[in-house]
């Protein structure tokens, strides 16, 4: 059948106001507008269903700086965190302040001042034994802890592996999980805190992409030796394994300790990112200025990191920093001696305490025994509640040794019932924190 016309609708005439224009809208589809933005101004808002990353699931806040928080909440003496208390070297002062003077105060060269560059390239070469270029080799950082991150992430894939000697500084586990590597553990052994061999060839397989050497180490002061190094090259060696070598306390040694960089011992020079700083030698620890040494292949890869990450550190403290690596030997024998005294000083007070004490070769920290406080006593359950109780009550702020180690509170592993003491203050300041000890050395025995 043939298919009916399709009727055409006549187009509605538009109305046009005597000015030949247009006219308005009629006003009630107008005020129902106005009634829907009413409306909708009021609306509940949408719920935003937030969580965390999951590469978080595995942070909590640093125990160390927790310590710290705390001690400033309980007014007591800070033995936790390691900076110092009393003020830096006026040299310092002045070489900071000339150079904001002197207009370094603009971006650098996002990897670092060519000029203090060459100055750790001579510090390495002179010091260390490590043969450096300025322009391939070195990168500087804000601090060790952003050099360290920029090895981890410019060279760990997920799936990998990294050994850390235990007890270990809290911040490298948060490095491993952020790029998603697997962390590998070897406990040091006490009393010397010295390396199982056999835990430590166990610990390598084709997984292992890095181990992480800190000499001197935080938080015992073990200073590893050269015959140590050269059991880890060996096994570096042979799986290809890349060394991350924070070595930022090299200048703290006691008691006739040698400082060796891992980068210095054959089969490692190749594979290692040594990593330091200005802080903790130079007593500077809020300039943020660090640095890594590495072959020219792996620079490549952390100077990219950087770039994005803080772009470069702040100008006017690297050019500080490269005036303050000219200093004369006597300031390191002069550093030295500081640190002993005082950690001879605290040593002797907290075993009057009854805290039995690790001497440690290197370093500014002292790990304390206290299993008779924790096991047996029934007064408290672990080290990390006999931290909270002396920073809350004693006055006394000291760092849980489980927060050193892997497995929390491992009733296997001795180090949990420890805590840590820092050194790098005041006499004074020391001496306040042992007379608190021992008061409550005192009431400890009622």
């Amino acid at each position: 059948m043939p298919s009916k016309p399709v009727k055409k609708k006549k187009a509605k005439a538009v109305k046009k106001s005597g000015s030949g224009k247009r006219a308005a809208p009629p006003s009630g589809p107008k005020s129902k507008t106005k009634r829907l933005s009413k409306n909708a101004s009021r609306a509940e808002p949408v719920a935003v269903d937030f969580h965390p990353a999951l590469r978080l699931k595995d942070f909590s806040e640093s125990v160390i700086r927790e310590q710290t928080r705390l001690a400033a909440l309980h007014g007591a003496v800070n033995l936790a965190q390691g900076f110092p208390d009393f003020p830096c070297e006026p040299v310092l002062k002045e070489l900071a302040a000339g150079a904001v003077a002197h207009d370094f105060n603009q971006y650098s060269v996002t990897w670092g001042m060519p000029a203090l560059r060459a100055a750790i390239a001579k510090k390495a070469g002179a010091y260390n034994g490590i043969t450096a270029d300025p322009d391939r080799n070195v990168t500087v950082t804000c601090g060790a802890t952003e050099a360290m991150i920029c090895a981890f992430m410019s060279t760990l894939d997920p799936g990998k592996e990294v050994i850390f000697f235990q007890p270990f500084y809290e911040n490298y586990h948060p490095d491993a999980y952020l790029c998603g590597a697997k962390p590998v553990y070897v406990t040091l052994r006490e009393p010397d805190w010295s390396i199982d061999e056999k835990e430590l060839a166990r610990a390598f397989n084709r997984r292992t992409a890095a181990i992480v050497i800190n000499t001197p180490h935080n938080p015992t002061g073990k200073v590893f030796t050269r015959a140590e190094l050269e059991i880890i090259a060996k096994h570096c060696s042979r799986w290809g394994t890349l060394v991350f070598a924070d070595e930022i306390y090299e200048h703290i040694l006691y008691d006739g300790a040698t400082h060796v960089s891992p980068a210095s011992v054959p089969g490692l020079e190749d594979l290692t990112v040594t990593i330091s700083s200005a802080s903790k030698t130079y007593g500077i620890t809020g300039w943020r200025v660090g640095w890594a040494i590495a072959p020219a292949r792996i620079t490549e890869g952390i100077r990219k990191v950087h770039d994005f990450m803080t772009v470069c550190a702040a100008t006017p403290l690297q050019e500080a920093v490269r005036g303050a690596l000219g200093l004369g030997p006597e300031f390191y024998r002069d550093l030295a001696d500081h640190y002993r005294r005082r950690r001879d000083f605290l040593i002797g007070g907290l075993e009057a305490a009854g805290f039995p004490c690790h001497v440690p070769k290197g370093a500014y920290y002292v790990m304390a025994d206290v299993s008779h406080l924790v096991k047996g006593s029934g007064r408290f359950r672990d080290d990390t509640e006999l931290a909270r109780y002396l920073v809350s009550e004693v006055k006394v702020a000291a760092v849980p040794g489980a927060s050193f180690y892997r497995g929390g509170h491992d009733k296997t592993i001795s180090g949990t019932h420890k805590l840590r003491f820092c050194f790098c203050k005041k006499e004074e300041t020391l001496a306040l924190a042992l007379s608190r000890l021992g008061a409550f050395k005192g009431l400890n025995r009622k």
